[in-house]
């Protein structure tokens, strides 16, 4: 395979990527504020915010996952063990000795095995926690007719979920310093290209 600059993200998912990471850091923002962490804003005003960009995120969510569903590409965060060993001792010894990345994204694939592990827990474990533990707080009179859990239970929950996704960010940023250049994934992300290996005949599920 030979490597060449080409599309890889298309703008549906830049716009998904950057609407998502703003409500997130938002959402962050005002759910701090709610909990005491400081005080900048009202607890009302915090909540109501809070709220907002809470079902922001969710209709985002919903139209992400038709989007990834209809075009193939949830294939792409299929989990895989192959050299996923050899990616974990990349970004914690290889990457600071100047090694080489031991997986070349290609025009097809974009996530490397440790990246499909990270993402799948977002999609699949620290969002939902996030999503149900909210909506049942805010429509928490009807739901605790038929399921009488606790509030202070769901805040809980709520707030686990919060460290999660703050520790998914935190990974996420360290993960696109770790391309061929500090700011080549970010940069990618913008404009929707990259120097990729061409592998337009590849199949999205396999490494």
């Amino acid at each position: 395979m030979t490597k060449k600059k080409a599309k890889i993200y298309t703008r549906f998912e830049r716009l998904w990527h950057w609407s998502q990471a703003i409500l997130i850091i938002s959402l962050g923002f005002t759910g701090f504020c709610v909990h005491g962490v400081y005080r900048l804003q009202t607890f009302e005003e915090a909540y109501k915010i809070h709220r907002l960009l809470g079902w922001a995120l969710v209709v985002l969510f919903i139209f992400a996952v038709f989007w990834h569903f209809t075009t193939g590409q949830w294939k792409q965060y299929l989990p895989t063990r192959q050299k996923i060993s050899k990616q974990i001792r990349y970004y914690t010894v290889g990457i600071f000795r100047g090694e080489p990345h031991p997986y070349e994204k290609t025009t097809r694939i974009k996530l490397n095995p440790l990246q499909r592990i990270t993402y799948l827990a977002f999609l699949i474990l620290i969002f939902p926690i996030m999503a149900t533990t909210g909506l049942m707080m805010i429509f928490y009179d009807q739901v605790r007719v038929v399921f009488p859990i606790p509030l202070e239970w769901l805040a809980f929950l709520h707030t686990v979920g919060a460290f999660l996704l703050v520790t998914f960010f935190i990974v996420h940023v360290y993960m696109t310093t770790t391309g061929h250049t500090v700011f080549e994934n970010i940069k990618a992300m913008i404009t929707g290209y990259e120097e990729v290996m061409d592998d337009e005949g590849g199949d999205l599920a396999v490494l």
